[in-house]
């Protein structure tokens, strides 16, 4: 449990780095970030995947099929969405609205994997959902006030933002889920060449992604210079570092995670990307957070810890016990 705790840990510390990179990327699509990422992350995992081929030819097509879903919509789907929502509202906002996936992802786990890992009971959860719902509002409350406080706020691309942001959500709502059922389906399966399996899947979806926005924007915007746009050194170290960090390491981390935790758990411990986030948004700031704001991490904080003590009941199958 502590292990698995520890990986869902350093994932969230590693993952809360992609909420930094459409920051200092402002004049990029979000487009070219989500395809320049995985293209990136795709290129380093072909040397993993060739220290690791031999676990690999033992995937089989259709796990090599759900390697690419995972793929499309839990990598290049997701960081489109937030790449866009962080550069249209901004980092604090799209990161209390990603922040709502512990509650998403709990109950959507519980809902439908309680006869597998057993249920959490909804009392027993209650305390720590509320806790950790109560922390994000007290974030938002902030940065609320400092967005009526802005006379050049653009509340139309705030909006866009927004519902950028709920998408990102609706993508790793699924990703967890799905990539949860595969692991636990296939106990003996190394977590770590699975993470190197959806970098091999990602490679020709970026690939495409890149060649076909390359080709879109030197037809329609002459002033953007393709391939690595107008600051080419930092656009490729930045994709580097986030494509074998965020995507491979924090992948790793959490797919061992994933293995140890029931996913109504796992996924209450994504709270930790969100607390990553925001002390780096402020970092980035170069200010401390508002006291509303240490407050509300404090509450997420007490949240997963009251979430740590749940735990799951196995559930009774009502055939077997009225066969009895």
């Amino acid at each position: 449990m502590w292990l698995g705790t520890l990986y869902a840990l350093a994932a969230g510390l590693i993952w809360g780095l992609v909420f930094v990179g459409p920051l200092l990327l402002p004049e990029y699509p979000a487009t070219l970030q989500s395809v320049g990422r995985y293209l990136a992350f795709g290129l380093i995992a072909l040397p993993l995947a060739w220290l690791d081929r031999a676990a690999l030819r033992q995937l089989t097509r259709a796990d090599w099929i759900e390697a690419l879903k995972l793929s499309a919509i839990g990598n290049l789907l997701y960081y489109l969405c937030l790449a866009g929502a962080i550069q249209r509202a901004g980092g604090p906002l799209p990161t209390m609205i990603i922040g709502t996936l512990p509650v998403v992802i709990a109950v959507c786990a519980n809902l439908r994997n309680a006869r597998r890992d057993g249920r959490l009971p909804w009392l027993r959860l209650l305390p720590s959902l509320a806790l950790i719902l109560a922390g994000i509002a007290c974030v938002n409350q902030v940065e609320l006030q400092a967005l009526h406080a802005d006379a050049n706020a653009d509340l139309r691309r705030y909006a866009i933002g927004a519902v950028l942001a709920i998408g990102a959500v609706a993508c790793w709502t699924w990703y967890p889920l799905r990539n949860a059922d595969w692991l636990r389906d296939h106990p003996g399966r190394s977590p770590r060449t699975w993470a190197t399996a959806q970098g091999v899947a990602t490679l020709p979806l970026a690939l495409l992604g890149y060649i076909a926005l390359w080709t879109f924007m030197s037809a329609t915007d002459r002033e953007f210079p393709m391939p690595f746009g107008p600051r080419p050194g930092f656009f490729i170290g930045l994709m580097v570092t986030i494509g074998l960090f965020a995507s491979w390491v924090g992948t790793l981390c959490w797919n061992e995670a994933s293995q140890r935790l029931p996913t109504a758990l796992a996924g209450q411990l994504i709270v930790f990307e969100t607390v990553a986030a925001l002390s780096y948004a402020f970092i980035l700031r170069g200010r401390m957070p508002e006291p509303l704001t240490m407050i509300g991490i404090a509450l997420l904080i007490a949240g997963v810890i009251w979430a740590l003590r749940v735990k799951p009941v196995p559930v009774v199958d009502a055939e077997s016990y009225s066969a009895h």
